[in-house]
């Protein structure tokens, strides 16, 4: 499953590097004939431009384009072979993944995070806002040395009105050190794998209620 992480990562980043190829080679195009068009409007009628040098150059580039666009196939190709069926991911159904994601959704009045810190802090607060950005909760840290700590939230607002469930929630957190500087953190969930699923083109993952993109997954344990 590991294989099947990395895999969708790859791929990004090989499309991200295609179309900014595909980029480079358009404004070069796009360069290259200007000039050829400049030149050939003042050059000199009695000696006129040799043709085979730009020739050459216009073979060259339209090669380039060439490798680019079988690039792209070969990708598209790589996507669809590593997404069809989700067979690649089939495998993690029914064991415990660990996703980075600040989201979780509201189930049997809870939603649960692991917060991670990247060093030690004296003080840390902890913001659930709602799918509209609005803030529906917020407390102190109780875990504030470097690593994992554990966020269970009941579900309940401000005004301690138990909220529904099915709603998707999201934790921020705002950490600092003794001498007020900033504590890097990131936010996970974890669960058991229920379901893999195909959503406009990316392989999702349903660990326990929560639904994460495949790349967000960060380990796998079998329970």
């Amino acid at each position: 499953m590991t294989d099947a992480i990395a895999s969708a990562t790859t791929n990004t980043a090989a499309t991200s590097n295609i179309n900014a190829g595909q980029a480079s080679l358009n404004e070069s195009y796009t360069t290259f004939l200007t000039l050829l068009t400049t030149q050939l409007k003042n050059q000199d009628p009695t000696s006129p431009m040799d043709t085979n040098a730009f020739t050459q150059q216009l073979v060259a580039m339209t090669g380039v384009q060439q490798q680019l666009l079988t690039n792209e196939l070969l990708q598209g190709i790589s996507n669809n072979s590593s997404n069809s069926g989700v067979a690649g991911s089939v495998g993690l159904i029914g064991k415990t993944a660990t996703a980075t994601s600040s989201n979780a959704t509201l189930a049997s009045g809870a939603a649960n995070w692991t917060y991670n810190l990247a060093g030690d802090a004296s003080a840390a607060t902890l913001t659930i806002t709602d799918s509209t950005g609005k803030a529906v909760y917020s407390t102190a840290a109780s875990g504030l040395t470097a690593g994992d700590h554990a966020l269970s939230w009941n579900g309940k607002n401000f005004s301690g009105v138990q909220l529904p469930d099915g709603g998707t929630y999201t934790l921020s957190i705002a950490a600092a050190d003794a001498s007020g500087n900033s504590v890097a953190s990131t936010s996970s969930v974890t669960g058991t794998v229920g379901s893999v699923t195909q959503t406009n083109g990316t392989t999702m993952v349903k660990i326990g209620v929560n639904s994460v993109p495949l790349s967000s997954i960060t380990s796998v344990t079998n329970p």
